[in-house]
């Protein structure tokens, strides 16, 4: 069973700002592998949401898009909810803070 995702409006925020960031400081060949790694996470994520590994805190699972971006969601039903992004050079006690 395919799962439905639900982008909330932080995970949203977080992303356009990832791609922006991409845009103004690296090349189109990155942001295009960037967009294409997100998608190709999402695809397993809507087959197999608990594949990826679970946080301590709350029920929320964590999908490493790049070595310095996470995806934070959680499962809702049969929804995913898309909470955040999350850079992996911050502190990791900011990570639950959306």
């Amino acid at each position: 069973m395919a799962y439905e995702i639900i982008w909330l409006p932080k995970a949203e925020e977080r992303y356009q700002q990832i791609v922006d960031y991409l845009q103004e400081e690296w090349n189109d060949k990155v942001v295009i592998k960037f967009i294409a790694v997100t998608q190709q996470k999402l695809s397993q994520i809507k087959q197999r949401p608990k594949m990826y590994r679970r946080s301590a805190k709350r029920n929320i699972y964590e999908a490493l898009i790049t070595k310095h971006n996470l995806l934070l969601y959680r499962i809702a039903g049969n929804k995913i909810e898309l909470l955040t992004f999350f850079d992996t050079r911050q502190r990791p006690s900011k990570k639950f803070k959306y």
